[in-house]
């Protein structure tokens, strides 16, 4: 394994296990973290039953994710995917304009361009297609 490689691979499966664990932990006080969500939009431009349809989403969205980053399931269309995911927070972020929050994901969203940019590198990966 190359040193290229190795470093994808790391930087894969560390992205993977954030992802999974921000799901994993929200699921089971998911009444609570989507009650959270929501009150943090009140009075904001986005109508709430979009808010809450998304709140209850978020936890279950990120464990998928997670898994399909750690295991290697499709990356290119899991990484496409976990990028519109960032967009979407970031867009949410920007209605309450919580700018701090905006700044973290788009240091995620340079993870996910990091390993988009580099999946020639990708190891120990489960491939639905190739060409990835």
């Amino acid at each position: 394994m190359s040193n290229h490689q190795l470093a994808f691979l790391l930087a894969r499966i560390t992205l993977g296990i954030n992802f999974f664990l921000h799901g994993f932990v929200r699921i089971p006080k998911l009444e609570a973290f989507a009650n959270g969500i929501i009150q943090g939009f009140e009075g904001k431009m986005l109508p709430l039953s979009l808010v809450e349809i998304f709140a209850y989403a978020i936890p279950f969205i990120e464990v998928i994710l997670g898994v399909l980053i750690i295991f290697g399931i499709a990356s290119k269309k899991s990484l496409t995917a976990t990028a519109i995911f960032i967009i979407m927070l970031i867009t949410g972020c920007a209605f309450k304009e919580d700018w701090s929050a905006i700044g973290t994901q788009m240091l995620y969203a340079l993870f996910i361009f990091f390993l988009i940019k580099n999946l020639k590198y990708e190891v120990w990966a489960v491939k639905k297609s190739s060409g990835e």
